[in-house]
């Protein structure tokens, strides 16, 4: 039996999934969540062999560090924001697979019996969209960038990331020149609209 965590945005969505996965004979789901919160807890308590992750649920990067031993993730991605995830596909291609956010259900059942075999999953969609990216931030400006986005100041930015304020204002004086923007909050838009964050 693959012991199966679903950590998805959308009640409806991770519902439908809850129901077609409970459908097959080999996959148990062991609980059902719409952030890390809770979900945090039931993987520590429950042990599954599988977490699908909607990549769009806030403070879900840390999770994709967290793959290890026997525990395995499939992560749901939008295409457009493929490129951040090139190097996360490279490093951890064997615990964390990777298919499109709009994946067919069949699609979602056949990878987590893959990953549950410790075959690798990814989505050549995906794939071909990192390759084709031209993001030009680093992981780090990347997280830097979406953080600001959400309005935090400078001093809380610097104080999340554990360094002086002045770091983050030339982190993010580097976004904005690499952007081709003018400020911030264009250097914002123009990365969300490349799908860089």
């Amino acid at each position: 039996m693959i012991r199966t965590l679903l950590v998805l945005d959308g009640r409806l969505m991770r519902g439908a999934l809850a129901f077609v996965l409970s459908t097959q004979s080999d996959i148990e789901v062991v609980g059902e969540f719409d952030d890390l919160g809770g979900a945090a807890t039931t993987m520590a308590a429950e042990r599954p062999d599988v977490t699908v992750v909607d990549l769009n649920v806030r403070d879900v990067s840390h999770l994709l560090r967290a793959g290890d031993g026997q525990h395995r993730i499939l992560a749901l991605a939008d295409p457009v924001k493929a490129a951040q995830l090139a190097t996360v596909m490279v490093r951890h291609s064997e615990k964390i697979g990777f298919i499109g956010i709009g994946s067919p259900p069949l699609k979602v059942i056949q990878s987590i019996r893959k990953l549950a075999r410790g075959e690798t999953v990814l989505d050549g969609a995906l794939v071909a969209s990192a390759l084709r990216s031209t993001d030009p931030l680093t992981v780090r400006e990347r997280e830097i960038l979406t953080i600001a986005a959400e309005g935090w100041p400078v001093r809380e930015i610097a104080t999340k990331f554990g360094v002086a304020p002045g770091t983050i204002r030339n982190h993010l004086s580097r976004i904005v020149a690499k952007c081709g923007a003018r400020n911030r909050i264009q250097a914002v838009k123009r990365a969300q609209e490349s799908g860089w964050i």
